[in-house]
């Protein structure tokens, strides 16, 4: 993970020690590497000792940082631990025991999506099925008559046909009795075949199938509404298990995301024979500039009263912990102790909310958990690809179910508005690249009041925790 820092001086040039520096390459990646970032305020805090770890510094900091400097964020928290220690095998096997379990939850969910598809197809071909059932009621006479001559054909071919050489098909192919077919296909009900000009011989043997195969239409019909229902009910159910599978699955893969080590490789704090851990955590504070009440204040001038501020405003203070310690275990349940040494910068920034969008942007396309994000949207993806059938066979409200389909057409993206808005102006004043627009003058008075607050918090949760730990802390004034 790049240090914090650097990300927002490449986001503002204004915290770069070389703005030229940014300027000179076009992948904001490359800028992070080669930037040297220079806060409004820093100050650092290196604190050694074999016996207490980053715990107590890191909670205190926290407390103080959440009762005075505003909203606080935890954005980063990685740490490495040496093959040689104990503390490395251990994690090593709660992450590979994390992982065989969620592999174990993804194998469950590919079956069950495996079954949803399938109930799917069985659904729509039983629905193309019933269609038939249903022209046959139809007040159109024409689809009446090809629904019903649809079904005796199914019925000829599935039911009759295993009679062998006595099915009407067989029939009429070997024996040529193929008035007698034309006869079944024509007639509606038993009355029928004697309105039919036939002889008796052709009607004895006709009207017993025309009897047969209206029994067999009501009952088929019956079956697979039935079978249809059951079908809808089962795949509701395969559908919540899959939802509840996908819910146990996050935790075990937070869990073993957040079990990956980071890669320092190249730092000499490490030595793999040796039993060393190194942790990083950084902490972000934010508070939001009121508008309405710094001009009441008097912090503000007067004649701000009549503006409007376009973009909110953040003093921000940004807390790195960086410790190397030495794991020594504690208790037989697996805990362990990190005596050593820690360092603590603090840094001051004013930031408006599309820099901190930028930031946070950033932060996640570098965040290791990414892989968690990906594999956590196993089911989510799947399920997304049938999800306009899955939602058409679980809803029972047939107006529902047309009033669902209206909106999705309204809810079509039309390419010529799409067009049209690119000519529109940005309420947030960032342009379609992300490029963040320069503060206003209004903007620019009111980021100066955020950056003296932003150093104010800064030297005084630095000033706090030196003087709270009888630690030796110089005036405000020797920094300025």
């Amino acid at each position: 993970m790049e240090d914090v820092s650097k990300i927002i001086a490449t986001i503002n040039s204004n915290y770069a020690e070389n703005p030229g520096d940014i300027k000179k390459v076009k992948e904001l990646d490359e800028a992070i590497k080669i930037v040297k970032a220079k806060p409004l305020e820093e100050h650092k805090l290196v604190y050694d000792s074999p016996t207490e770890g980053m715990e107590p510094v890191y909670f205190w900091l926290l407390d103080y940082m959440s009762a005075t400097a505003g909203k606080v964020e935890k954005i980063i928290d990685n740490f490495t631990s040496t093959p040689g220690s104990g503390h490395f095998g251990e994690l090593g096997a709660r992450k590979t025991q994390m992982q065989n379990t969620a592999m174990d939850i993804i194998g469950k969910i590919n079956l069950i999506i495996k079954s949803i598809i399938n109930i799917i197809y069985d659904l729509k071909e039983w629905q193309v099925l019933l269609r038939d059932y249903e022209a046959v009621k139809s007040k159109d006479k024409l689809e009446a008559e090809a629904g019903l001559l649809t079904l005796k054909q199914r019925w000829l071919d599935a039911v009759d046909i295993k009679k062998g050489n006595t099915s009407l098909k067989a029939m009429a192919g070997q024996f040529q009795f193929q008035l007698a077919l034309d006869a079944f296909l024509k007639a509606k009900n038993v009355k029928n075949i004697d309105e039919i000009d036939l002889n008796d011989r052709v009607k004895r043997l006709v009207k017993p199938r025309i009897f047969e195969f209206l029994q067999w239409k009501d009952r088929s019909e019956q079956e697979l509404k039935k079978r249809f229902e059951i079908e809808k009910t089962y795949m509701k159910s395969q559908v919540s298990t899959l939802k509840l599978y996908s819910r146990w699955l996050k935790p075990y893969l937070k869990a073993a995301a957040q079990l990956e080590m980071g890669d320092n490789g190249r730092n000499p704090d490490l030595v793999n024979a040796f039993s060393t851990s190194l942790f990083e955590l950084t902490l972000l504070a934010k508070k939001e500039i009121n508008f309405e009440q710094e001009i009441i204040d008097e912090n503000l001038p007067e004649s701000f009263d009549k503006k409007k501020l376009n973009r909110k405003y953040y003093s921000c203070v940004l807390v790195d912990f960086n410790h190397r310690g030495v794991p020594q275990r504690v208790s037989q349940q697996g805990h362990y102790s990190f005596g050593g040494k820690t360092e603590v910068s603090f840094k001051a920034f004013a930031l408006n909310e599309n820099e901190l969008k930028k930031l946070n942007k950033k932060l996640e396309e570098q965040d290791i958990n990414d892989v968690l994000k990906i594999s956590a949207g196993i089911a989510d993806e799947s399920l997304a690809q049938i999800k306009d059938d899955i939602n058409y066979y679980l809803e029972d409200d047939e107006e529902k179910r047309k009033e669902d389909k209206k909106k999705e057409k309204e809810n079509d993206i039309n390419p010529f508005s799409a067009l049209f808005n690119i000519f529109k102006k940005d309420k947030k004043k960032e342009d379609k690249e992300g490029v963040i627009i320069k503060d206003s003058y209004v903007e620019s008075v009111v980021r100066n009041l955020a950056e003296e607050q932003a150093v104010e918090t800064c030297f005084d949760i630095f000033d706090k925790y030196k003087k709270a730990h009888q630690m030796p802390s110089p005036p405000p004034q020797f920094f300025g």
